[in-house]
């Protein structure tokens, strides 16, 4: 059973830390918290969802639509939303984060209404044994997939021009000005990055679990705390502390209470905010 947990929760552990990733680089190069994240995750379940139920395409031409779409309600996200609130109060995009967040679930609710919708093909996988652990299948693509996807994001960022321009434009905007970096351009390729990978945990959900207009709430506050844990602005760290609350939550709920296992995310953000407020990986200021 021990075993069985660890996987769910390594799955799950691994959606928090696709949607972190969008939290921690987007607060990496603008300083700012996007608590709209989650309804990107829930902008690609819905393309996935739509593309394949109403235009009957296959499913990865629909998984790569998807994430197509999720980049591009990130791109409009910044330009229309965050962009024209650079270098104010940092409160002062937090809260535009947060009515863009409402709106953007208002406006699923309009255009699909309030009722929840089943993934439109049936996937049905045999389960793996492992160790003598009967393992849903999905379980182990959903890690695969992520850690091919992090394993993507990772390499871009440290081996490819635009990904150190990314990081340069992260640590010191007017010096990467000055070194001929486009920062607009980068703080635009950062919202597409992040949206894609939260785009793409919500096409993985969705074929698992029902697509609702407010979805993506609760996996956006667990992948805050996801973010927090590792220390905001922390790729690696945003990776860890998505896989430790999945795994906490998950063994939580089996060995505790299953009534537990959504605050146990909550309970972690607590506790590291008073022993480590930087988080696993972050730096003191």
């Amino acid at each position: 059973m021990f075993f069985q947990q660890l996987i769910n929760g390594l799955a799950a552990g691994s959606i928090y830390a696709m949607v972190a990733l969008g939290y921690t680089m987007i607060y990496g190069i603008l300083g700012i918290i996007n608590f709209a994240q989650g309804e990107i995750y829930m902008a690609g379940a819905y393309a996935a969802v739509m593309l394949i139920g109403a235009l009957h395409i296959g499913f990865f031409p629909a998984f790569a639509l998807a994430l197509v779409v999720a980049a591009a309600v990130g791109v409009l996200m910044e330009r229309l939303a965050f962009r024209p609130l650079r270098n104010l109060n940092p409160l002062i995009p937090l809260i535009a984060a947060i009515g863009v967040s409402i709106c953007l679930q208002d406006v699923a609710r309009l255009l699909f209404g309030p009722d929840k919708r089943p993934f439109p093909i049936k996937i049905e996988l045999e389960p793996f044994i492992l160790f003598g652990n009967q393992i849903p299948a999905l379980e182990i693509y959903v890690l695969i997939t992520a850690s091919i996807l992090m394993t993507a994001l990772y390499l871009f960022i440290n081996k490819t021009k635009y990904g150190k321009a990314i990081v340069a434009s992260a640590s010191d905007g007017e010096t990467a000005r000055l070194m001929g970096i486009n920062v607009d351009t980068m703080i635009t390729l950062t919202f597409i990055i992040g949206s894609i990978m939260s785009g793409a945990a919500g096409v993985l959900m969705a074929i698992e679990y029902n697509t609702y207009p407010s979805m993506g709430v609760l996996p956006g506050l667990k992948a805050f705390s996801a973010a927090i844990l590792g220390g905001v602005g922390s790729i690696p760290g945003a990776i860890i502390g998505g896989l430790i609350i999945g795994v906490a939550e998950n063994l939580g709920a089996a060995y505790i209470m299953s009534g537990l296992k959504d605050a146990v995310a909550f309970a972690i953000l607590i506790i590291m905010l008073i022993v480590k407020p930087s988080g696993i990986m972050g730096k003191r200021s």
